[in-house]
């Protein structure tokens, strides 16, 4: 059931989503989930100056909730559960609300690698979208807005193309297949062993971190 694909095979994900790196190399596969990073090149529509030679990475792991209960966890709510067990965020809130499912948002970090990445915050343009199977997704990507200036004590990062898309598993109603997407530049001066590191075993923790909150919350 943990599978790579590949942008323009015939397994592509419902039109009008964002399309992510065709070719994925796999570089550490925990329990239960799996994590591709791929190098990438790009300006990413940011103000920054030159490129951003960062990784993308692509996770994907069975959870045992269903769909519903699992998107519970991982929305992008205000006052929602994701503050209270993901240890990368410490804040969310909305700018601006643009439509039911499109809305402007701030999200804080803490600091990290032994205090070695500062608190961070991205503001991100977020789709959410529900499909005919049951997936349901979250989709963003960094913008500028002039009601969230860069804030005192955060360094601001740019979050490229990302999302997670909760996949219900056929025949198996109480488990959910979660495919998570990261491509992240945190700006700042870090070195880069320490930025290649962080990811794969932050979002390691995030799949356990999170079955364990899908217990906790909905059982």
């Amino acid at each position: 059931a943990l599978r790579i694909q590949r942008r323009g095979s015939k397994h592509q994900r419902p039109r009008g989503q964002a399309q992510f790196p065709a070719q994925w190399t796999r570089r550490w596969q925990p329990r239960r989930a799996r994590l591709w990073p791929r190098r990438c090149s790009g300006t990413g529509g940011t103000q920054q100056a030159g490129r951003f030679a960062g990784k993308a990475y692509r996770g994907e792991g069975i959870v045992y909730g269903t769909p519903e209960e699992v998107w519970d966890c991982v929305k992008p709510a205000v006052g929602g559960l994701r503050v209270k067990w993901d240890e990368n965020v410490t804040g969310f809130e909305i700018i601006q609300s643009i439509t039911d499912t499109l809305c402007v948002s701030r999200t804080s970090t803490p600091s990290a690698a032994m205090k070695l990445i500062s608190p961070r915050d991205f503001v991100d343009l977020v789709l959410v979208k529900r499909y005919e199977d049951g997936t349901i997704s979250s989709n963003a990507t960094h913008v500028e807005h002039p009601l969230c200036p860069p804030k005192p004590g955060f360094v601001r990062g740019f979050n490229h193309p990302c999302g997670c898309f909760c996949e219900p598993l056929p025949g198996e109603p109480t488990k959910t297949n979660l495919v998570t997407f990261f491509h992240t530049d945190l700006s700042g001066y870090l070195p880069q062993n320490v930025v290649d590191s962080f990811f794969p075993r932050s979002m390691t923790r995030f799949y356990a971190n999170l079955q364990k909150a899908v217990k906790q919350f909905h059982e």
